[in-house]
């Protein structure tokens, strides 16, 4: 017999939600097929199983369990099923239903061949976190939607269905919308809301301050065009491989920005993990897949490496360790035609290089004015862990190695 538990998919994950099982209970699997759908703090993923045998479900589709508890079992050919477990007991009196104020909001959109749904409780539609994104974006009013999760949940299936069955285009003129104030409330997926937390707690709690720097890159350019167009597997290398691989040496030249502050002390981290801010595939949030021991790859491994761990999280199939272990971050928002902006640290790292796109600017080479190719990075910095020296170096070891790429393209070994 084989014991599914709830998985730990991130540092921060404390519980999780089983959007969809992709098995019926009772129903044959086998090992490496997907289990079940399951919502972290940070994004939806699909699990495998890890045996052949006969699914026993334990936990309901929508419903919250901590880290580590079981949701199933697989048995095998010759065991027998276990136990059903235990239901929790139902309270004999009803709560009063709470007196909420009517809010306008805009008129909802007819769904053919649906009848208002039971999922209802007069107050917000029942229906799992990505229902209600994906209704978001197709245009599918809930309540005219029937549920088919636990409960008469809306799930997923239900959404698509409903976005099939609508029948003609909508009006041109809408409908005259009532008197008063309009607002529509969006609840936050798990994800959302841990990111809304962590975020708040970071900039409370952590003393941060900023340091930006401008990095000629005409090299830098120059030398990522030769390497894709004579090297094969060098072919997808981006600039924030460079700068991962110029960050990574420069970690290991300043261990204290590799550090945390944890109770009062400092951590100095042997390894050197960086994680890459990315956004996931629905465009919902945040995902900062962790590429690990970077100090220890080349420029090629670490292109490989960084874009096998976005796709795996964007796809909803991480890896252990995908998201976690990070001890630095880079986001960078050049491709959006973001010049330079300053980023919120992710604790308990100490730092967070946030990086501009590439453009064409006046700059001065030996007293004459021409054109070149430059990029602002800015290293936001727990104050706590090393100061505005350490910061002005570190960023001064990032700069120079951008500004001469050669150095990045050297194994570890020899560095």
């Amino acid at each position: 017999m084989t014991d599914v538990n709830m998985p730990k998919l991130s540092d921060t994950m404390e519980e999780g939600t089983v959007l969809d099982w992709k098995k019926r209970d009772g129903e044959q699997i086998r090992k490496g097929e997907v289990l079940a759908e399951i919502e972290s703090d940070k994004a939806s993923f699909e699990i495998e199983s890890e045996a052949d045998g006969i699914l026993h479900i334990v936990v309901d589709r929508g419903k919250p369990v901590p880290v580590g508890q079981l949701i199933a079992r697989i048995t095998g050919p010759d065991e027998e099923p276990p136990a059903p477990p235990p239901q929790a007991p139902v309270a004999s009196v009803e709560a009063p239903a709470p007196q909420v104020e009517a809010v306008a909001a805009e008129p909802p959109v007819a769904v053919a061949g649906s009848q208002p749904s039971p999922t209802t409780d007069g107050l917000r539609v029942k229906a799992s976190p990505v229902a209600r994104r994906l209704a978001a974006e197709l245009g599918v009013d809930l309540s005219a939607v029937q549920g088919t999760g636990p409960e008469g949940r809306v799930v997923k299936e239900d959404v698509l269905a409903a976005a099939r069955r609508r029948s003609g285009p909508r009006p041109l003129q809408p409908a005259p919308r009532p008197a008063g104030p309009e607002v529509e409330i969006v609840e936050p997926t798990r994800m959302q809301a841990t990111i809304a937390r962590r975020m708040a707690e970071s900039k409370a709690t952590v003393p941060h301050f900023y340091v930006t720097v401008e990095a000629r890159v005409d090299e830098a350019v120059k030398v990522r065009e030769q390497l894709k167009e004579q090297v094969p597997s060098a072919a997808q290398v981006t600039m924030t491989d460079f700068l991962t691989r110029a960050c990574a040496i420069a970690l290991t030249r300043y261990p204290q920005v590799n550090s945390s502050w944890v109770d009062g002390r400092f951590e100095r981290k042997r390894s050197v993990n960086i994680g890459l801010a990315v956004a996931p595939a629905q465009g919902l949030g945040l995902l900062v897949p962790v590429v690990h021991d970077v100090d220890r790859k080349d420029l090629i491994q670490i292109s490989i490496e960084s874009r096998q761990v976005i796709e795996r999280a964007r796809s909803g199939r991480p890896q252990p360790g995908d998201l976690e272990g990070g001890t630095f971050s880079i986001s960078n928002l050049g491709m959006y035609g973001v010049d330079e902006f300053a980023a919120i640290i992710n604790p308990p790292e100490a730092a967070i290089l946030a990086v501009g796109r590439i453009k064409e600017a006046a700059v001065v080479e030996d007293g004459r004015l021409s054109v070149g190719k430059v990029m602002r990075m800015t290293l936001a910095v727990d104050h706590r862990v090393f100061y505005g020296a350490t910061a002005a170096q570190f960023m001064r070891e990032v700069q120079g190695l951008i500004e001469h790429p050669a150095v990045l393209l050297l194994p570890p070994d020899q560095l």
